[in-house]
């Protein structure tokens, strides 16, 4: 089935919410604690995604994946947030689909989809934090042509302490 990679609009903003959750529970799972997702919610999701988009700027961009006129997918990128980062440095800040779609070619298209325009922004090099815990993703991210660049950080969520490790690509 055919895989639709289009900008985001403010009326996606409760699907993008729901992909998110959805995505949190499924590639988090034993990950970070369960309460934690379980509390998650669409509805506050979607006012923050509101907020978010309103934000982007013209160098960055959030991205839905459609399949049958439905939302599977989400990815927001941009300047690189680290400290020391130039300004031919981006970053992946999110990229998640419906756990139903997983291994069917949606999270690819939205990998490349960013990699096309972040490198038609000018930006050199792409780089994302995954948790070090998630082997799925981080295999994910390998096949998408990134590697650990060697950083990593302790990130606090939910009462639990985790590792995440900073990945990267030239664009």
């Amino acid at each position: 089935m055919t895989v639709l990679v289009r900008g985001m609009t403010e009326a996606d903003c409760a699907a993008v919410a729901g992909v998110r959750v959805a995505g949190w529970r499924f590639a988090y799972r034993g990950l970070l604690p369960e309460a934690y997702l379980a509390a998650m919610s669409p509805e506050e999701g979607a006012s923050a995604h509101r907020e978010q988009l309103a934000r982007v700027g013209e160098r960055g961009a959030h991205l839905v994946a459609e399949r049958a006129g439905e939302v599977v997918g989400w990815a927001a990128f941009g300047p690189d947030r680290s400290p020391g980062a130039g300004p031919g440095d981006g970053e992946l800040y999110a990229l998640y689909v419906r756990p139903d779609v997983v291994g069917t070619g949606v999270g690819r298209a939205l990998a490349d989809e960013v990699a096309a325009r972040a490198a038609a922004l000018g930006y050199g090099r792409l780089s994302l934090w995954v948790l070090e815990g998630n082997a799925r993703g981080r295999r994910f991210y390998a096949k998408a042509g990134f590697a650990p660049d060697g950083a990593s950080e302790p990130w606090e969520v939910g009462g639990a302490t985790v590792v995440e490790v900073r990945y990267a690509k030239g664009l």
